[in-house]
C-alpha cells in the first residue's frame, strides 16, 4: 500500500492517451495529416521536374488553394453535421483517385488543363485535424485540463507534419522520381483516414443536419485571426524555401533537412512543453504575446553568415510558432459556435496552406534575383504583421474569454 502511495502520478500526456482508442485515431489521425505538408513541394517538384517549368507548377498550386479554400470548409460543414466516417471516407477516396489521375497525367504528357483540373480534385480530402481535436473534446467533455493537454499535443503534431512533409517530400521527389512524393502522400492520406475511421467507438455523435451556429467567417474576431494563420504559413513556407537557397550557396544542399529539422524540433519541444502549463492571462493577451516572440525570433536567421549559426537561430524561431500556433488554434476553438468547430478549424488550416504556398513563391524568386539569405526578410515581416494584428486584436479585447475556464468544446 505505501508503494502504491509513493508512485509517482503519471504525465498529463500519459494520462490523455489512456481513453480507449486514442493512440489508434491518433495514429491515424498523424498519418493522414503528414501530406498536408508534402503536397505543396511534391507538387512544384513533380511538375518542375517532367514539364520543365515552375511557373506552371506554381499556377497549378495556386488554382489547387483556391479550390481548397472553397472545398474544405464545405467538407467540414459535411463532416459537423454527419458524422465523420460516413463524409470523411468517400471525400479520401475522391482526393486519392484524384492524387492517381494527377500522376498519370503528368507521366503521359497529357495537356497541361489536366493538370489544373486534377490537383483540383484533390482539395477534398478531409481535415483530420480538426476531426481529431473533434473526438478529443467528445472523449474529455467533462475534463477541461485534459481538453487543454489535447489541444497542445494536437497543435504539435500539426507543426511537425507541416515542418516535416516538405523535408519529406523534398527526398522522395529527389531521390527516387518526382511523382514519388505525390504517390507516397496519398497512400498515406488513405490509410490513415481509413484507420483513424476505423475507431468507432472514440467517434463524436453526429449533428442534426443543420449547424445553427453563426458561420466562422462572420464570427466577430476570426478574420484578424485567420490573417494571422495565413502570416504564419508565409513564415513556414519562406523559411523552407529560403533555407534550401541558403545551404546551397553554401555548398551543402543536403545540410537543408538537418537544419529545417531543428526547426521542427524546437517547435515540437515548445508546444509540448506549454500543454504543461496552465494558462495565466487572457486568450487575446496570450496570443499577442506569443505572436511578438515569434516576431522577434523569426528575425534571428538574418544574421546568420554560417551553417552552424543559422542551425542555432532555426532553433530558436521553432520554439516561437508552436506556442502562437497552438494559442491561435485554441482562439478559434473559443471564438467559432460548437456546431461549427470543424468547419473553423479547416478554416484555420486553409490559412496556413495559403500562407505556405505564397512564402514559398515570393522566397523561391527571391532566391533566385537577389542574394542568398535575403529571403529571410519574409518571414519576419509576415511574423510581425501578425504581431501587430494580434495585439490591435487584444487592445480592442476581441475574443476575450476568462482565463482557465474554457468553454466546452473549446479544448482549452
Amino acid at each position: 500500500m505505501g508503494n502504491h502511495l509513493l508512485r509517482p502520478a503519471p504525465g498529463p500526456y500519459r494520462r490523455l492517451f489512456s481513453a480507449s482508442g486514442a493512440t489508434a485515431f491518433t495514429a491515424g489521425s498523424l498519418l493522414a495529416r503528414l501530406p498536408m505538408g508534402m503536397s505543396g513541394v511534391s507538387l512544384v517538384l513533380m511538375v518542375a521536374g517532367t514539364r520543365g517549368s515552375y511557373a506552371l507548377a506554381g499556377a497549378v498550386s495556386a488554382v489547387g488553394l483556391g479550390v481548397t479554400a472553397v472545398v474544405a470548409p464545405l467538407i467540414a460543414r459535411l463532416v459537423d453535421r454527419h458524422g465523420q466516417a460516413r463524409i470523411a471516407i468517400p471525400a479520401v477516396v475522391l482526393s486519392v483517385s484524384a492524387s492517381a489521375v494527377l500522376v498519370l497525367c503528368v507521366r503521359r504528357e497529357a495537356p497541361d488543363w489536366t493538370l489544373f483540373a486534377s490537383y483540383a480534385a484533390t482539395s477534398c480530402a478531409p481535415n483530420t485535424g480538426g476531426m481529431a481535436r473533434a473526438r478529443w473534446t467528445h472523449l474529455y467533455r467533462h475534463d477541461p485540463a485534459a481538453r487543454h493537454v489535447a489541444n497542445s499535443f494536437e497543435q504539435v503534431a500539426d507543426e511537425v507534419c507541416f515542418m516535416l512533409g516538405p523535408v519529406l517530400a523534398a527526398f522522395l521527389c529527389t531521390a527516387l522520381f518526382p511523382e514519388a512524393g505525390t504517390l507516397v502522400g496519398a497512400v498515406l492520406l488513405l490509410s490513415g483516414v481509413l484507420l483513424f475511421c476505423a475507431q468507432r467507438g472514440t467517434q463524436p455523435p453526429a449533428g442534426s443536419g443543420t449547424a445553427r451556429g453563426r458561420a466562422p467567417l462572420r464570427t466577430a474576431g476570426m478574420p484578424g485571426v485567420l490573417l494571422t494563420f495565413v502570416c504564419t504559413g508565409v513564415v513556414f513556407g519562406a523559411l523552407e524555401v529560403t533555407t534550401l537557397a541558403f545551404a546551397e550557396a553554401r555548398g551543402h544542399p543536403g545540410a537543408a533537412g538537418a537544419l529545417l529539422g531543428l526547426q521542427a524540433a524546437g517547435s515540437c519541444a515548445a508546444g509540448l512543453l506549454l500543454g504543461l502549463r496552465a494558462p495565466a492571462a487572457s486568450l487575446p493577451r496570450r496570443f499577442a504575446r506569443c505572436t511578438a516572440a515569434m516576431a522577434a525570433l523569426t528575425a534571428l536567421p538574418l544574421s546568420a553568415r554560417d551553417l552552424p549559426v543559422l542551425a542555432c537561430c532555426l532553433f530558436l524561431a521553432g520554439c516561437a510558432t508552436a506556442p502562437a500556433m497552438v494559442t491561435g488554434i485554441t482562439l478559434v476553438q473559443s471564438l467559432v459556435p460548437e456546431d461549427r468547430l470543424n468547419e473553423g478549424m479547416t478554416l484555420a488550416v486553409t490559412g496556413i496552406l495559403t500562407g505556405v504556398s505564397a512564402g514559398a513563391a515570393v522566397a523561391g524568386w527571391t532566391a533566385e534575383h537577389l542574394r542568398p539569405g535575403s529571403g529571410y526578410w519574409i518571414p519576419c515581416a509576415a511574423a510581425t504583421l501578425a504581431a501587430l494584428t494580434a495585439r490591435l486584436r487584444a487592445t480592442r479585447g476581441e475574443g476575450t474569454a476568462p482565463a482557465g475556464c474554457p468553454r466546452q468544446g473549446a479544448g482549452l
